[in-house]
């Protein structure tokens, strides 16, 4: 069974086409949602957040993930600390995933699986792609939220240009690209149609 990363920048649609991929009966591993859902049930990640941030980092069980976005957004070294305890719990959960699944091949949806060097543990990686203002529009729409704040998580992600260099397919998500036609063209070459 082949393994598919999907992944681009904020607001670039990585989770429409997962929809779409999805309705094509193709398993989606949605990481940055499991990682959420990890951190509040995985023992040990709940422990290491605890041991290093305080208990109060928990409410009845549950992640203050504002409390933890306010602690480490903008320190490098935090960040750092945390993606290097979540990613390597998300990949055993993947991995575990993975074999409860029977299709042709599978996709793994995260948004920075080559900034975080974890594009190798994929057989093919496919980048969305969409122009830096319309990503904007979307994801202020989307969150309700200003475009500062939008430019500051953007900041942490790679320029799309050095993403499209290392991947294997890209998905014009730009309003002037018909977006299933290039999801079924890549969907035949993975499932050998």
């Amino acid at each position: 069974m082949l393994k598919i990363g999907v992944t681009g920048g904020i607001g670039s649609g990585k989770t429409t086409v997962c929809g779409v991929f999805e309705i094509l009966g193709i398993p989606v591993y949605y990481a940055d949602n499991r990682a959420k859902e990890l951190m509040n049930t995985d023992r040990q990640l709940k422990t290491l957040l605890q041991e290093h941030f305080g208990t109060d980092l928990y409410r009845e069980g549950t992640l203050n993930r504002s409390l933890l976005s306010a602690l480490i957004f903008n320190d490098k070294k935090r960040l750092r600390m945390v993606n290097g305890w979540v990613h390597p719990a998300v990949a055993r959960d993947f991995e575990d995933w993975c074999c409860r699944q029977s299709a042709p091949y599978v996709v793994e949806e995260a948004a920075i699986l080559f900034e975080s060097g974890l594009s190798s543990r994929f057989d093919k990686m496919i980048l969305v792609t969409a122009p830096e203002d319309i990503r904007m529009e979307r994801v202020c729409r989307r969150d309700a939220t200003r475009a500062e704040f939008v430019k500051a998580r953007m900041s942490h992600q790679w320029a799309e240009e050095k993403k499209m260099e290392l991947a294997d397919f890209i998905i014009r998500n730009d309003d002037r690209h018909l977006l299933i036609p290039q999801i079924i063209r890549i969907h035949r070459q993975l499932s050998g149609r």
